[in-house]
């Protein structure tokens, strides 16, 4: 069987859309530490042949540019301007700039990119911070995928949508434009740069794209694992991810209150050295709790006293059934039940087929598990088999409503669906 029998799958499907596209820096083109010589010389021959332009000239490419790319973009001409004003001092030799130049000069060195023109995957689940007018019984939700674009970069997407009372799901359309946030405040430091950026109320939440802004994140934020976390007096929605630099990963953490304003930081110690990691919704025995992944096989539980540094750990779950054998991993932070933590998992089987499972664990005390799943919950179904990467279904992060766990999950690392799970049902599927 594909699923167990308490499973059902929706029929949502969020595929791709190489139609969404952002705006980006064409390099060579920043600043003059960006560059080597070769790239600055070509750099400023660009430059040099926008100031050859007559006013008449460069004021019709202006206009031609404007009537090309216009519709597809928000607030495209202070895009230029901020692009040319990123490059001041890399061209300060040039002299004066009027308007028209400037501009065109930001244009020059700009490129379109669609950020998820080849996957739109591994999506996590939170309540809306806003349930103002929600029906009764429903609640509204917020999405979070991961997309890629060309090079396999990887940026992180939102979509809402709501639950009804008796469980039924609906996806709001996705904004036709799509938005880079402002870059409010950097703060260097020896183990990463921490970030804060900020959208413009005015934008769409599916608008907003996290795309990567620091050194360690320059090929990827991947996998964002959100959660509603409660301290007792606010809640904080955070997200572990996967930074990628092409040449080394680690996890880090995003921060936010409102999904306008978020702020992004990397995470200390020997356990973040890794990826896969999910926190707890809330503290435990005055602690931070994380279930981890340290040695790429079994699954650990992690505490600390700060958030952001997390070393040691207890080893909780071990590969046990043959569609596991390979590694099991956390499927997103766990969630709250009367009878104990649920857990999801993902198996690595035969073939590398990934698998999702589950676990029920104590709840003054997770490092014990009460009970699993022997056999898969949600396996790749013939249709479902085909994709970027084959045999794969993974999810980031669930979310219970009354009796159901609402379970988003990716298909082949290419495009994301829904399936719902009858909680009763499940525990009492789950064996000791």
């Amino acid at each position: 069987m594909s699923q167990a029998p308490f499973l059902n799958r929706q029929a949502l499907y969020l595929r791709p859309d190489p139609a969404r596209v952002i705006v980006r820096p064409f390099k060579p083109a920043t600043e003059p530490r960006d560059l080597n010589p070769t790239d600055k010389m070509r750099a400023n021959h660009i430059v040099d042949r926008v100031l050859a332009l007559d006013s008449v000239a460069a004021d019709a490419e202006l206009a031609d540019v404007l009537d090309n790319f216009q519709g597809r973009h928000r607030n495209l001409l202070e895009t230029f301007d901020a692009r040319a004003k990123e490059m001041e001092e890399a061209f300060a030799a040039h002299g004066a700039f009027s308007k028209i130049q400037r501009r065109l000069v930001g244009a020059y060195f700009l490129n379109e990119y669609s950020f998820e023109a080849s996957a739109l995957f591994n999506p996590s689940i939170v309540p809306h911070p806003d349930q103002s007018d929600v029906p009764n019984g429903g609640v509204r939700f917020i999405l979070s995928l991961r997309a890629i674009g060309e090079g396999h970069v990887s940026s992180l997407t939102f979509r809402t949508g709501m639950i009804a009372a008796n469980g039924s799901l609906s996806i709001d359309p996705a904004a036709r434009l799509a938005s880079l946030p402002r870059i409010s405040q950097r703060i260097a430091a020896p183990d990463g740069d921490r970030v804060e950026l900020i959208f413009k109320p005015e934008e769409d939440l599916s608008e907003r794209v996290l795309f990567p802004v620091t050194e360690s994140q320059s090929n990827g934020i991947e996998d964002a694992r959100f959660v509603e976390f409660d301290d007792g007096d606010r809640k904080t929605y955070y997200a572990t991810y996967t930074a990628y630099s092409g040449r080394a990963i680690r996890s880090e953490l995003i921060e936010t209150r409102d999904f306008m304003s978020f702020r992004l930081a990397p995470l200390r110690g020997a356990a973040a050295r890794n990826k896969g990691m999910a926190l707890f919704p809330r503290k435990i025995r005055g602690k931070y709790a994380m279930i981890a992944r340290q040695d790429n096989e079994n699954l650990y539980l992690i505490y600390s006293d700060d958030l952001y540094t997390w070393d040691g750990g207890e080893a909780v779950m071990k590969p046990e059934f043959p569609w596991e054998f390979v590694q099991i991993g956390n499927c997103g932070s766990p969630v709250e039940l009367d009878e104990g933590w649920l857990l999801l998992t993902h198996g690595v089987g035969p073939v590398r087929r990934y698998s999702i499972g589950a676990a029920l664990l104590d709840k003054s005390d997770p490092s014990k598990v009460l009970a699993r799943t022997r056999e898969p919950l949600l396996r790749p179904e013939p249709s479902e088999r085909e994709g970027y990467v084959p045999n794969v279904v993974y999810t980031c992060g669930a979310m219970r409503h009354n009796d159901l766990i609402i379970l988003p999950y990716a298909v082949s690392d290419t495009f994301s669906n829904f399936a719902t799970i009858r909680i009763s049902a499940l525990l009492r599927s789950m064996k000791a």
